[in-house]
């Protein structure tokens, strides 16, 4: 710094307001320095910095599953995000979504010091139980993704009830009367979410949902191919089934071709996701495409506002949910001949 203060004709004071954007600085001072630091390729002192600040500019982010496509869409978006703001981004990846190991992954960031912490693991179960034992006052900022509206939290996620009864109210308006669901897991909020907005269709629609119209499953190919045999063998003459995600449509779709089916002429077949594969399903895939990305962007954002606001004392764990509107995209699986 003292190098760059001599060439530029200023002092190590005023190199600092520059380097950190403080204070008023005329312009051409400004100019000065910077192209003192251009000439000398000065690189300023991270670490010091960040002591002097109390910040590391580094963000937590505690996830699972990013060997699936959602998860890991939702990790692009949150790197894309902190790359922009110039944060770095310490990676916690925990086993299963309903690993009880909070306490431990949060002393873990606490240690590195993070500004914040993205909490990007769903909600599966009662793997939120460890909120009611941690005064939030105390932990760094955190930005939960994947969970129900809470009091006191920040929240983004994707409206999967708006979704799912997107997806319905299509398979209504193409005149489709019994329609059924194959569900993810019930103890995950997302496929409760998506039942949920499935049924709220129906009833609107004045249409039943027996029973014999719902099976849970897993989120995978499998759930499906067993999902669709199951509603059959209840309800043979179904025109209609909404899969929760894709893969689930996936396999509903290769029980229907051994079945012999015609789909959509037989029954039409909607999913959830918009996975790169579902255009080339047969036939391609009516699905509901979620903003994956931009979710793990509007975390970060979310996250560094009040980050920022901490900083001004201006408190930071304040509530706010943002739920990010899926679209609807209409392929061949659903439309009638």
């Amino acid at each position: 710094m003292k190098d760059v203060a001599q060439l530029a004709g200023v002092s190590t004071k005023t190199v600092s307001r520059v380097v950190n954007n403080q204070g008023e600085i005329s312009q051409e001072t400004r100019e000065r320095v910077q192209a003192a630091i251009d000439q000398l390729v000065y690189r300023p002192n991270v670490l010091a910095r960040s002591l002097i600040h109390q910040r590391t500019n580094t963000l937590g982010v505690v996830a699972w599953g990013i060997d699936f496509f959602g998860p890991s869409r939702t990790v692009v978006g949150i790197e894309q995000k902190a790359h922009q703001l110039d944060y770095s981004l310490i990676l916690n990846l925990v086993d299963q979504p309903d690993d009880g190991d909070s306490e431990q992954v949060l002393d873990t960031l606490i240690t590195h010091r993070v500004d914040g912490i993205l909490w990007a693991v769903p909600q599966v179960g009662n793997n939120r139980a460890w909120l009611e034992s941690f005064n939030m006052e105390q932990l760094p900022p955190i930005v939960f993704l994947s969970m129900e509206p809470r009091p006191g939290l920040a929240i983004v996620a994707v409206d999967n009830f708006s979704g799912a009864k997107q997806a319905t109210q299509h398979l209504i308006d193409q005149a489709r009367r019994k329609i059924g669901i194959i569900t993810g897991p019930l103890n995950w909020w997302e496929a409760r979410e998506r039942y949920a907005g499935w049924e709220a269709a129906m009833h609107q629609a004045n249409l039943e949902t027996p029973p014999s119209l719902i099976v849970e499953g897993e989120w995978a190919a499998d759930a499906g191919e067993r999902g669709l045999q199951m509603l059959l063998n209840h309800e043979p003459d179904i025109d209609a089934v909404f899969a929760s995600n894709d893969q689930i449509a996936l396999g509903a779709l290769g029980t229907a071709h051994r079945l012999g089916k015609q789909i959509p002429h037989d029954l039409a077949i909607v999913g959830f996701d918009n996975i790169p594969e579902a255009a080339c399903f047969w036939p391609p895939l009516t699905t509901v495409y979620q903003q994956l990305i931009d979710v793990g962007r509007i975390a970060v954002q979310t996250l560094h506002a009040m980050i920022e606001a901490n900083r001004q004392l201006k408190g930071s764990n304040e509530a706010s949910v943002t739920l990010v509107k899926p679209e609807l995209i209409i392929r061949a699986s659903s439309l009638r001949d």
